[in-house]
Parts: C-alpha cells; sequence; structure tokens
C-alpha cells in the first residue's frame, strides 16, 4: 500500500487530496497543520497521526523513512502558496516524491530551485493541474488540433469568484502570500490555455486592482482576452439566485460548457500520477512563467482587439446566468 503524508490538513482543498489517497488505495499515515480543526481525518483517514508543528511532523516523517525507502512513499503539500517552495522541498529531502497543489511555486526562480533538488534528491514533483484531465478540455484540444495550419482561435475568459470580507483579511489577499490575483484563482486557467493553444507569444496587462484583473495574452494557436475578479459586483445582474460565481470561455464566439466533471478530478490526478503520468515541472513552467509576466507588468491602454468587453461594465449586465 502506497503511503502518504499531507501537510495542510486544516485547509479547504486538503479533503480532496485526503479523498484522493483513499480512492486510489493509499494511505494517510501522517498530516499536519497548525490548525487542530481537523475533524475531516475522522471519515476519510481515522488512523493517521497527526501535528500541530512541522518540526515533530518532519520528525515523524523522517522516522517513517528508516530504512530508507519503507514507510512511507509521498508527501502532499496543501498549504498557503507562498509555503509550497519550503515544503516541497522538505519532501525532496526526505526522499519522498511529492504532490503539491496548485500554483506549485510563486516564481520560476523558485522552480529553478526545485529542479535542482529533484535532481539531487532522485524524487519527483508532480502538481495537480486537473483541468488538463476534464473530458471537455481534452476534447477540446483535440478540435484544436485538428484546425488548419496558421489557424488563431478568437478566445474570451471572465472568472468571476466573490468573496466575501473574510477574504480580505488572510493570506489569499496578500500578494506575498498568494502571488496575487492572477496566481491565486487564474493559474489552472492559465495552464489551460498553454494546454490548448501552445506557447505564449504576447501577454498584455490592461487591468491591475485589489480584487479585479483584466489582459490579452497571444498564443501560438489563440488570442485570449481575459478577465478575473473576486468582487460580487462583478457577477451578472441577471443569475441565479445564491449564484457566486461565474464561469465562462467562448472559442470563436461558441460557449465552452465545463461546469460539470469536475467531482473526481483529483482522484484521477493522484491515479495519473502512481501510473507515472503525472504532471511535473515541465508542465507547469508555462504557466507560471506568464503569471510571473503579468505580475510584474505595468497596465496600459488596450489596443484595437485586445480588451476584455467585460472591461466596459454594460457588458456584464447584458450577460445572462
Amino acid at each position: 500500500m502506497v503511503a502518504f503524508a499531507l501537510i495542510g490538513a486544516a485547509g479547504y482543498i486538503a479533503p480532496r487530496h485526503m479523498r484522493a489517497i483513499r480512492d486510489c488505495g493509499g494511505q494517510l499515515a501522517v498530516a499536519c497543520d497548525v490548525s487542530d480543526s481537523v475533524g475531516v481525518i475522522d471519515g476519510l483517514a481515522p488512523e493517521a497521526a497527526f501535528f500541530t508543528e512541522f518540526e515533530r511532523f518532519e520528525d515523524y516523517c523522517y522516522r517513517l523513512r528508516r530504512p530508507r525507502g519503507t514507510g512511507l512513499d509521498f508527501l502532499s503539500v496543501c498549504t498557503p502558496n507562498h509555503l509550497h517552495h519550503a515544503h516541497v522541498a522538505a519532501g525532496l529531502r526526505l526522499g519522498c516524491d511529492v504532490i503539491c497543489e496548485k500554483p506549485l511555486v510563486l516564481t520560476t526562480a523558485l522552480l529553478d530551485d526545485l529542479a535542482q533538488l529533484e535532481q539531487d534528491s532522485g524524487a519527483r514533483v508532480s502538481t495537480i493541474l486537473q483541468l488538463r484531465l476534464h473530458p471537455v478540455i481534452r476534447a477540446l484540444r483535440s478540435l484544436v488540433g485538428q484546425a488548419p495550419p496558421g489557424t488563431l482561435h478568437e478566445v474570451e475568459l471572465t472568472y468571476i469568484t466573490s468573496r466575501g470580507a473574510w477574504y480580505d483579511t488572510s493570506w489569499k489577499a496578500d500578494p506575498r502570500r498568494s502571488g496575487g490575483l492572477a496566481m491565486n484563482i487564474g493559474i489552472h486557467f492559465f495552464d489551460m490555455l498553454h494546454y490548448l493553444f501552445g506557447e505564449r507569444q504576447r501577454s498584455v496587462l490592461h487591468l491591475a486592482e485589489e480584487h479585479r484583473a483584466a489582459g490579452y495574452l497571444r498564443f501560438d494557436r489563440a488570442q485570449v482576452r481575459w478577465f478575473l475578479s473576486t468582487d460580487a459586483a462583478d457577477l451578472p445582474r441577471q443569475r441565479a439566485p445564491g449564484q457566486t460565481t461565474f464561469r465562462a470561455i467562448t472559442l470563436d464566439g461558441r460557449d465552452v460548457e465545463f461546469s460539470d466533471g469536475f467531482a473526481d478530478l483529483h482522484s484521477r490526478s493522484y491515479a495519473e500520477v502512481l501510473a507515472g503520468r503525472g504532471f511535473g515541472l515541465a508542465e507547469v513552467r508555462p504557466s507560471i512563467e506568464t503569471v510571473e509576466a503579468i505580475r510584474n507588468a505595468r497596465p496600459r491602454a488596450p489596443e484595437a482587439g485586445e480588451a476584455h468587453p467585460w472591461l466596459r461594465s454594460e457588458a456584464r449586465e447584458a450577460v445572462p446566468a
């Protein structure tokens, strides 16, 4: 049985990793979090050891790894974004393969450091890029690949995931810890765009505010106008009662519907890693580079054909739920 350690057990995303470990026939041997509000473990891995201090957790993992190669196989990292590098590095130094929630790291320099640690340890790092496993996205990639050479698709990406007042006092609203809005809520979409349309050729930032960002990306096979927001005021006026998220992608003017099919993507991601088909550092790099370029850019006025329509408020009001 494959044995896992997990750090960040009290976080929002951790239960998906715990279920994935269970669904893949693995065993969660030990977990860690600075918060002890981890009752979710009772229903998924009640026998797992638990620590609130990283030092004791790391020591326990080290003892499980002795003699080398027995007792512990993987470390799953579900901590806040700015801690990913340190915790992935700790797993590599233990000799464990590592599965890290996205974003893997906040900068390409940290990615380069992990590449060296991966080489030194002989262990491997994999990241959760679940949109690459979504059936609709895979079918769309096949469709894009069948287009005549030189085809440049027109794409609009809109993602609003409204957040309450708590968000502004959490680590997620601190760019030093989250990597900024484009990293925190946009990284999986930017990875998807690379997966579908190839290498990035150009990036322009049009809007960079605390709760919203927008810009233009040119890829080998598409030009993309994107808009991201955590502000409920950006949700379409015409929407279902209680709707707090709006996600829309259009390809050449046609809607791409992929609201369903997310339930088991973490479990599928783990199954791919265990089968030796996980997404490693090379797959992660393009999206990290793209977000880094967005973060370091200064906003400027859009040129003709670049602007996302929702930069005009009246366009949002006309969008149906």
